[in-house]
């Protein structure tokens, strides 16, 4: 009975890990929900010829008839319409990507194909076409014989509900090309992801770092079976795939890279018997060839300082998107500085424990946030207003919230913007001393620390 139970524990986090992996695809697809749409629109032809052959001469007096020679110019001048503005659809797509990879970052792109109007538009144009195709095959050869009413009254209502689309599609593609609607979506799903990373670890137990036993020379490495990024890793899901009484250290972090190879999972006590659970441990951590922001809050964070440093480059050369990017990313660390953040040490009531040895701390989202904005603009007093702004409202927002201790990195980066206004030049004596110490430290570079 037990191990049944720690059986359906497995299947149920595996099933719970792929479900959430192929519901983001699905959403980052520029396939997956277009061609669902245009499966849809073959499966619609195909009933509404099955229907118009079974109605036969007794079709309801307001579906339109036509003869089968007028059913043909009316399906095929629908068809040919639907296919050329279907390129031209994708013409305007592409070049919007190109558009927001070149002026503000590659990363915004993932914003463009997730899109659900332009996903929706796509699908639509081509599952008319194809319901056009479909219904065509099926006329009959004879110019004056009945034509099938469903088949073209349902075309022709496809072909209008499209045309009113594709006008929505141009008016929202029109604003999304503007910054500030781009830099509010990123926003909007980074706030997002901090709320469900929020919920999680409110439901977490958490441990003091002391009550982990040691780790033993014997321990279980689970290596990563791949290289790429890791997109999730929830404690929930890694707990019910080990017994109790099981210590999960990870040796990563959401938003990493790791290689094939590399430790993925310590556990212990180790079981040699048990390869297949060993192998099921690494399968619930998510590992994808692109970063994403499944649980990856930093990837938000990524996304907004990479506008900013673009807009901050010679080569555009726009401080007010960069001042916009900062604002944004006050927005972001305003909630995120005040969120519940995954405990180092969580367990669960059977004796289960994971410890996260490399999750980021809040002063190193802010020096993610604002590290190289601070660099990048220190010869722009637009931009770095801009920057003391924001970080003396997260100051201010941390006293209000009675936690003015989290501010500490707060507080050493707006030091150091004074410090690099005050000297002109970009890089302060710190920021020589910092990269040194990594340059110099003995500690292996790969195990995600910013600082020595």
């Amino acid at each position: 009975m037990v191990a049944t139970r720690g059986m359906l524990a497995t299947l149920t986090s595996a099933a719970e890990l792929r479900a959430a992996a192929i519901a983001y695809r699905f959403r980052e697809s520029l396939f997956l929900l277009p061609a669902t749409i245009v499966a849809a629109g073959a499966v619609v032809a195909v009933l509404a010829a099955e229907a118009d052959r079974r109605l036969g001469p007794e079709a309801p007096a307001w579906l339109p008839r036509s003869d089968a020679g007028t059913a043909t110019w009316v399906l095929a001048t629908i068809a040919g319409a639907m296919i050329t503005t279907a390129g031209v659809v994708f013409s305007l797509t592409v070049v919007s990507l190109q558009l927001a990879s070149s002026q503000l970052s590659p990363r915004v792109m993932r914003s463009f194909i997730r899109d659900r109007i332009s996903q929706v538009v796509i699908g639509a144009l081509v599952a008319t076409f194809v319901h056009c195709m479909l219904t065509l095959r099926r006329l009959p050869g004879e110019a004056t014989a009945p034509g099938p009413p469903l088949g073209v009254t349902i075309a022709v209502t496809m072909s209008l509900a499209t045309v009113l689309l594709i006008v929505a599609h141009l008016d929202h593609l029109a604003r999304r090309l503007q910054v500030g609607e781009i830099v509010r979506g990123i926003l909007d799903e980074g706030l997002r992801t901090i709320d469900r990373v929020d919920r999680v670890a409110r439901r977490e137990q958490r441990l003091a770092a002391d009550a982990v036993p040691e780790q033993p020379a014997d321990a279980a490495v689970v290596p990563s079976p791949r290289d790429g990024w890791v997109t999730s890793s929830l404690s929930h899901r890694m707990m019910r795939l080990v017994p109790p009484g099981t210590v999960v250290r990870l040796e990563t972090r959401t938003g990493a890279y790791i290689h094939a190879g590399e430790p993925l999972v310590t556990l212990w006590p180790a079981d040699p018997r048990a390869h297949r659970r060993l192998e099921r441990v690494a399968a619930g951590i998510g590992i994808a060839d692109a970063r994403t922001m499944q649980e990856d809050v930093d990837f938000a964070i990524r996304q907004l300082v990479d506008i900013g440093l673009r807009a901050l480059s010679p080569a555009v050369n726009d401080p007010t998107t960069a001042v916009e990017a900062i604002l944004r990313l006050g927005g972001l660390m305003r909630r995120l500085l005040t969120a519940e953040l995954p405990a180092e040490v969580a367990g669960d009531a059977e004796g289960r424990v994971v410890v996260r040895p490399w999750d980021l701390t809040p002063d190193e989202y802010v020096d993610h946030a604002f590290e190289q904005l601070r660099h990048s603009g220190a010869d722009q007093p637009l931009v770095m207003a801009a920057l003391v702004r924001v970080l003396r409202m997260l100051l201010l927002h941390l006293e209000q919230q009675g936690r003015p201790a989290d501010g500490t990195g707060l507080q050493r980066h707006l030091d150091l913007v004074e410090d690099a206004v005050g000297t002109g030049r970009g890089i302060t004596d710190a920021d020589v001393d910092r990269v040194t110490r990594i340059a110099r430290s003995p500690r292996d570079p790969a195990e995600h620390l910013p600082d020595a």
